[in-house]
């Protein structure tokens, strides 16, 4: 029954990855709209406030802000403002000359190794038979025997080279496999463009559309997801509804805070994109996979396995056999909540571009983009380093769930985290506890730097014989709202 357990983490890790097809447009709502917010730790069925009329001011306080928000003693945690995703993903880079871009590149040398088993994982509105494109790609780099992934998500519009097709954007290449009779079909086509262009080998591919993911996240019980920035987008009042009918949608706020999702939820958190971009959308796509992979690993699934494993095989086209499930499962006991990094394919990487033909693209800043790849196709010295280090985190404020955000705040970052009760709720200032003998400085403030703590105080306690490393008490300086892309691995 252990096998069947560790092959749920690796298929319930390409169901999320894959939960993201093409979002339907849809138009303005009509007027009076309704504004829906969810509290951090509120149920997914959302209470509408009373219907108002639109103001200008209205909808702007419900767009991204102009301006990183600056730290504060005391924020608001129901504020519904966020970054400006401008700012975060610009595409001011310029490409190269046009007559560079249609030649066909030379394809890249093997970026992975024998050490690494690489997953590609496909989503789409259509799992089979009509024609459909491939608009959520992510590449899962894993070494199964040290216990470190890598995500890389990619952008549908990713301009490169399609063997056998030529210059196109990422996502026609699993369609362009299908309809052409392709070696290996879509799948083999676009396996073999990303070895190309990426340079990295694809070993396994999952293909997964969204019909049934709801049903699949709550056969898990639903799933908690650590959000550190509020999310605004639009959303279908209720998902039995006519996704057609401008009527049907309301503008829906999420988080701050630990928020716990339903299959409709989550599936509307990891696709929607109507106020950002596909770039924050991966991000969202990521936040999902990493609290699905953790609450798989801490908690047993063992009596949901026949109904789960009935709705992963009717959802899901894949290539992984029982065999390779059976000779993966082993080392999922290497595994922590801090063993996954995350990257991105984004501005400075790729910058917008016009082809000849009219489409706007994202064309590859080359070297950049290789740089990146190559870190993430390499164990990072970082994990290693990290490894051997733990910190509990405590919540010495009065806004719930900000222990469960630092904590995956740290994640990201490589540190393992667990979370224990503050003696009291009202800390001003946020301390850093540091019970290491060597008391390295160095080390004590990479952890002060990733959760962004500009005044916190620190106090030295050597005990070799503590269970952690660190303890983090925060205070009301902390502020949650953070990027992953921003922190070293």
């Amino acid at each position: 029954m252990k096998s069947f357990r560790h092959h749920s983490l690796f298929i319930v890790l390409a169901i999320f990855l894959s939960s993201c097809g093409a979002q339907t447009p849809v138009a303005q709502a009509p007027l009076p709209f309704i504004l829906v917010t969810s509290a951090p730790n509120a149920s997914p069925t959302p209470t509408p406030f009373q219907p108002s009329l639109y103001t200008p001011t209205q909808i702007s306080a419900l767009l991204f802000s102009t301006e990183t928000p600056s730290p504060s003693p005391a924020p608001d945690i129901n504020s519904t403002a966020t970054i400006d995703i401008n700012q975060l993903f610009p595409t001011s880079a310029a490409p190269p000359p046009a007559d560079l871009i249609a030649a066909n590149p030379t394809a890249l040398p093997p970026l992975t190794d024998n050490e690494t088993i690489n997953f590609l994982l496909i989503g789409s509105d259509v799992r089979s038979g009509t024609s459909f494109r491939t608009d959520s790609i992510m590449i899962a780099v894993v070494w199964p025997k040290d216990g470190q992934v890598s995500l890389i998500s990619i952008p549908r519009d990713l301009w490169i080279y399609i063997p056998s097709v030529g210059m196109q954007r990422i996502n026609t290449a699993y369609e362009n496999g299908e309809i052409n009779g392709y070696a290996g079909g879509g799948a083999g086509l676009l396996k073999d463009t990303i070895s190309y262009n990426l340079g990295i080998r694809i070993d396994h591919t999952a293909l997964v559309d969204f019909n049934g993911f709801s049903r699949i996240v709550d056969t898990l019980g639903g799933v908690q997801v650590p959000i550190a920035c509020a999310y605004t987008d639009w959303r279908l009042i209720d998902p039995s509804y006519d996704p057609y009918n401008e009527d049907n949608w309301w503008l829906y706020t999420v988080g701050p805070g630990n928020v716990y999702m339903d299959g409709d939820l989550a599936l509307w958190y990891a696709r929607a994109r109507s106020k950002s971009n596909d770039f924050d959308r991966g991000r969202r796509q990521q936040e999902v996979i990493r609290s699905i992979i953790g609450q798989t690993l801490q908690t047993s699934t063992l009596g949901k396995i026949p109904q789960l494993y009935d709705d992963l095989s009717s959802t899901v086209v894949t290539d992984l056999g029982l065999a390779d499930i059976i000779r993966m499962a082993p080392y999922a006991f290497n595994f922590t909540n801090a063993n996954i990094r995350g990257y991105y394919i984004r501005p400075p990487y790729v910058a917008s571009w016009t082809t000849p033909g009219g489409a706007a693209v994202l064309l590859p800043n080359e070297d950049q983009l290789h740089q990146m790849l190559t870190e993430a196709t390499t164990l990072s010295p970082f994990a290693v380093e990290r490894q051997s280090i733990k910190v509990e985190m405590q919540n010495g404020t009065s806004f719930d769930a900000w222990d469960a955000l630092a904590a995956s705040r740290l994640n990201y970052a490589g540190y393992q985290t667990v979370i224990a009760d503050a003696d009291r709720r009202d800390y001003s200032n946020s301390i850093i506890i540091d019970f290491t003998p060597g008391q390295d400085p160095n080390q004590r403030q990479t952890i002060i730097t990733t959760l962004n703590l500009f005044s916190a105080n620190i106090i030295s306690q050597p005990d070799a014989n503590s269970p952690v490393q660190y303890r983090v008490i925060l205070g009301h300086d902390y502020q949650p709202c953070f990027q992953p892309q921003d922190l070293s691995h």
